[in-house]
């Protein structure tokens, strides 16, 4: 039979509301799990329901109107095992931080040692020589046997190389190569072909090959006998500064003015040497008749 409310005992009464509670709230989570809004479902044990509360996992639902999930409570042990692994997971990424830093640190310390390997010291620059003597060399045509190649004037050890210099190819013709020379205060006016050699000077001045045409940098170096094939630099030790030497091309005429002369020895090749603007060298041998020296007569560039 069944008791009246006022005969239960308080255990009871206890007992009675927590089964109705647990009722309602079952007919509630049905309710909720039909309309979509019940995250999740956790055992409930007696022992959990008797306690009428939320523990920590147990079912999370959103009240009425609410469209977002509450977030669920986390249990201690749960909380922790979170930071431990979030922990490695952060060690992890500054342990693949620290290996590619130190990767490309070998790579360029790698890189720089071989660049350093293969770096050689910069070779001091070697003077290219194109001349053992000055050109024009010659014994005087009152000497025994008359005017020759002054093969006497050639240092013994450089006397190899003159065969290789005289068979440096001649440049071929071109609308910007010399071709004619005047020097109105010394009345010449002469053809220039390429090539200073014995059989060149013949035919009038010799441009040294490898010097550059008239107007461009560099110097353009020009020689001629003073005393045999027409005496053409015979007078060279005449020419004073801001006379002028007028060189042609098929193109137009260039203007240079005479800056200096001076008399050197045969070997004193430096005088043909290269400038950085635009210069002439007149060479021919001296004195006259007797040819064992060189006049050198230098000028630039006449600018507008």
């Amino acid at each position: 039979m069944e008791k009246r409310p006022e005969d239960l005992s308080v255990e009871e009464l206890r007992r009675l509301l927590l089964d109705k509670r647990r009722v309602t709230r079952h007919d509630r989570l049905e309710h909720f799990k039909r309309t979509g809004r019940v995250i999740s479902l956790a055992v409930e044990t007696r022992e959990e329901a008797e306690n009428d509360l939320l523990d920590p996992g147990r079912v999370v639902e959103t009240p009425e109107g609410d469209s977002q999930p509450q977030a669920v409570v986390k249990s201690p042990r749960r909380v922790w095992m979170d930071r431990l692994l979030l922990s490695v997971e952060v060690l992890a990424v500054l342990g693949l931080v620290g290996i590619g830093l130190a990767f490309f640190t070998m790579m360029r310390t790698l890189n720089e040692e071989v660049a350093s390997s293969m770096q050689q010291p910069s070779p001091e620059p070697t003077a290219l020589i194109t001349a053992v003597v000055l050109p024009s060399g010659h014994t005087p045509p009152n000497a025994e046997g008359g005017a020759q190649p002054n093969d006497a004037e050639i240092p013994e050890h450089l006397r190899p190389l003159v065969q290789t210099i005289a068979n440096i190819p001649v440049p071929t013709a071109s609308p910007a190569q010399a071709i004619r020379i005047q020097i109105p205060s010394i009345g010449v006016d002469a053809p220039i072909v390429q090539g200073d050699g014995w059989e060149q000077l013949k035919k009038g001045v010799g441009q040294h090959i490898g010097t550059p045409n008239p107007g461009e940098n560099g110097n353009l170096v020009l020689s001629a006998h003073n005393d045999i094939f027409g005496e053409i630099f015979r007078d060279l030790d005449r020419l004073q500064p801001g006379d002028v030497v007028i060189v042609y091309t098929n193109q137009r005429q260039y203007t240079y003015v005479i800056t200096g002369t001076q008399v050197v020895e045969p070997t004193r090749v430096e005088v043909m040497a290269p400038t950085p603007n635009p210069t002439v060298t007149l060479i021919s041998c001296y004195p006259y008749l007797i040819d064992n020296q060189r006049i050198v007569v230098s000028a630039a560039l006449q600018t507008p």
